[in-house]
């Protein structure tokens, strides 16, 4: 059997079983109440979805069983025939037979040579024998098997010798599914005869044991203690760095690996596949195209793409209204697709994956796709905007219209449309979460709205940083990079556009936002504020100016009270490791309170700029023996210090298990020829992507985030360098990042080889 079908019947075994253990108390609990209808309908409700089941797996065998004890249970259920106990054990034996079917299938996938046609006579035969009132036993134990046939034997007319015949059936079929004189066995050592690899088997966990219904209440709890366990880890982790003690270390890093361990493991109880919340998207999309006249097929694609719990359940409504959004304003009607080339019949598509630590859903269609001008115009009419604002206002900045309270192009209210709260409440509800949202369109084409939530809420990694004297977490799937504005540039880094501050980040002009200013607190007394810009995205990407970079950890996401929650800046505290309190930042928050707006007519300016002198901003990295070298920190997509018992061998290479996947890595101090310095407590990797595809580069320290002057550079060409350069007063080399990360992933930049002599 293939992989999916496995799955189907392996939970089919784990629910069957289940359910039969259930069904042997209800069947006695029912023989005791004949007349209980919520009984019987539990009894009727197992065995008919254990039958309709095992048609769909062709079963044979099973599915003759059960439906034979179908019709039994109809006639009880019907009120043609009471429970007795005549009634009760031929069930009894019905259900012993279906396990033992269930155990034969969980050993090959087969029935085996399970016989049935005893059990399935003897219930054929008390459905044949006319329903007798159960006896009264005075003793509360149950009958002896051998007086079974004496306790449900009708009267015997003179001359009817085949009257005993069922009772006859129903005592061999009971002795033989339940033999009186040998204990209980277990149910896969009741199949005969064994099955090729029964042996092998039998040392095996079955499937009834493999898994296990939990009360979502327990999980919860139990990802509140692992929470709890991350935050003491962290404080141990911080108390040994301190110290000299080795065996506090050993323990510290073999706490930090255990509670690693056991964190993924209690976050993947709580993960889930979003194809349930697209289960009922065909339904919604079909009955929204005949209401509105529309012709709409539905694709989806990555709905096994796992997703936090609590999240699935934020995204479900604004996913519901991106879909029937796509459908009522984004697919035109059938004649006017003709009209215009294309085909009757409407795309909408469903996407979900995983990317940077977040899954991206993507709703698309095909339809007529949003004007912007045609947005701008309405939020002119609806007093949203001014002209003015409109005509300085990008394509970008119009989409972005559509999300404000109120807005709606859609020429008259329906019962699917037109009042304008659907998209204010989608970017509301993924804003809460900790999510954003984007749309993408073009007129003619169709549109892509873009959720992006994080993987969970409970635990996330952060960078902690400090401001004014305090200490704020900001969550990194917020964060794109860190750029130094140190001594030596001063306030140059900082300009005036307009009358905003901006800073010029490779020829860009990316608006600066302080956080003292939008937080309203009061910078401390001889504190150098400002001198780090973390550049985040929210709704566009921008500079957050805080004072000084700490560290990054992993925290504990705690609720905040009504009063923090409603100030719109922050999205939660934690307790650091150091066992302070730190806020958490709301980059969506701080983007709003600040009115956060694209910086025009900078272009010009920074072209200029550049045709001077070409600048560059370089990451610089240590690579041992004091040796430096620098890569474009354009290429770069993050930091992360990794522990070194994490890296494994794939082949002749190592990598690592990163965010969902495999990070492979090369170690620059090797390309270079630098002897090994000694392990250090963490492992710094400088990863880089492309085309969905991350490698990492294994240094020895950060050193510093600096700009590159191209008249500086010396052509001394070795192996893995393609120069030399002066940076922050030192001979600096220039790293060749492209052979570098080609000795990690060689299909890192494609898997086509480069034609001999290429340039790079």
């Amino acid at each position: 059997m293939d992989d999916d079908v496995d799955d189907i019947v392996r939970e089919f075994l784990v629910e069957s079983y289940e359910n039969l253990d259930q069904l042997d108390r209800d069947l006695v609990e029912l023989e005791e109440h004949p007349g209980s209808r919520p009984l019987l309908s539990s009894v009727f409700r197992t065995i008919h979805t254990i039958k309709g089941t095992s048609g769909f797996l062709a079963l044979g065998r099973l599915e003759r069983v059960t439906h034979v004890g179908e019709s039994l249970l109809v006639e009880l259920r019907d009120g043609r025939r009471v429970m007795d106990q005549a009634t009760t054990d031929v069930l009894l034996a019905m259900v012993d037979k279906v396990r033992e079917l269930l155990a034969a299938v969980e050993v090959d996938g087969t029935e085996g040579a399970v016989a049935v046609e005893d059990v399935v006579a003897a219930v054929e035969a008390v459905r044949a024998t006319a329903p007798v009132p159960a006896p009264v036993v005075p003793a509360p134990h149950r009958a002896p098997d051998a007086l079974v046939t004496a306790a449900v034997a009708p009267p015997v007319a003179p001359g009817a010798e085949t009257a005993a015949a069922p009772a006859a059936l129903v005592a061999a079929a009971v002795a033989h599914a339940a033999p009186p004189a040998a204990p209980a066995a277990p149910v896969a050592d009741a199949v005969t005869p064994p099955a090729a690899g029964a042996e092998d088997h039998a040392h095996q966990r079955g499937v009834g044991e493999s898994a296990i219904r939990v009360d979502v209440h327990l999980l919860d709890a139990l990802v509140r203690q692992v929470g709890e366990l991350v935050l003491a880890r962290n404080r141990i982790s911080l108390l040994a760095a301190g110290t000299h003690d080795t065996a506090l270390v050993r323990s510290a890093q073999q706490l930090d690996l255990i509670a690693g361990e056991l964190q993924e493991g209690v976050m993947r109880t709580r993960m889930q596949p979003i194809e349930h919340v697209w289960s009922k998207m065909p339904r919604v999309v079909r009955d929204l195209a005949t209401a509105c006249g529309r012709e709409v097929h539905l694709e989806v694609s990555g709905g096994d793409t796992e997703l936090d719990r609590g999240l699935l359940e934020a995204v479900k409504d604004p996913l519901t209204h991106l879909v029937r959004n796509a459908v009522d304003h984004g697919i035109e009607p059938p004649d006017v697709r003709v009209a215009a080339g294309k085909p009757a019949r409407g795309v909408v598509s469903l996407r979900a994956y995983h990317t940077g630590g977040q899954v991206v859903v993507e709703v698309a269609d095909d339809g007529r796709g949003i004007d912007p001008l045609v947005v701008g115009a309405k939020a002119v009419e609806r007093g949203l905007r001014t002209p003015a604002q409109v005509a300085q206002a990008s394509e970008a900045d119009l989409l972005r219209l559509l999300f404000l309270p109120g807005f709606s192009t859609a020429p008259a209210v329906t019962a699917v449309s037109g009042r304008g709260v659907g998209m204010d409440v989608v970017r509301t509800k993924i804003e809460a979460v900790g999510g954003t949202v984007d749309v993408e369109s073009t007129v003619g084409a169709g549109t892509v709205w873009r959720l992006r939530v994080p993987l969970t809420l409970a635990i996330m990694p952060a960078l902690t940083v400090e401001c004014a004297g305090d200490v704020f977490a900001l969550p990194q799937v917020d964060l794109l990079e860190l750029v130094a504005l140190d001594d030596r540039r001063g306030t140059a880094g900082v300009e005036e556009v307009h009358g905003a501050r901006v800073h010029r980040l490779r020829g860009d002009l990316l608006p600066l936002v302080p956080l003292t200013e939008v937080l309203g607190v009061t910078p401390a007394a001889g504190a150098a504020e400002g001198r780090v810009v973390a550049v985040v995205q929210a709704e566009q990407r921008f500079g957050l100016l805080v004072d000084r970079v700490l560290n990054t950890e992993e925290i504990v996401v705690k609720a905040l009270s009504g009063r923090l929650k409603s100030l719109g800046v922050y999205a939660g505290a934690t307790v650091l490791g150091d066992g302070r309190v730190a806020l958490i930042l709301d980059v969506q928050g701080l983007a709003r309170r600040a009115r956060v707006t694209a910086v025009e007519g900078g272009s010009d300016d920074a072209a200029a700029v550049t045709d001077e002198v070409v600048t560059r901003q370089m990451l610089v990295v240590g690579v041992g023996e004091d040796r430096r070298v620098a890569m474009p920190l354009e290429e770069v997509a993050r930091l992360e210090q990794l522990r070194p018992d994490q890296v494994e061998r794939v082949g002749g290479r190592e990598v690592v298990r990163y965010r969902g996947g495999v990070l492979p890595l090369a170690r620059l101090d090797a390309l270079l020829g630098v002897p090994r310095a000694a392990a250090g407590a963490g492992l710094l990797v400088v990863v880089l992507e492309r085309a969905g595809r991350t490698a990492g580069l294994v240094v020895t320290s950060i050193v510093d985030i600096t700009e590159d002057r191209a008249d500086q550079h010396a052509d001394v060409v070795d192996h893995g360098l393609l120069g030399a350069t002066v940076l922050g007063g030192r001979v600096t080399e220039l790293l060749d990042v492209r052979a570098a990360v080609l000795a990690a992933d060689p299909a890192f930049y494609g898997t086509a080889p480069e034609p001999v002599g290429a340039g790079r």
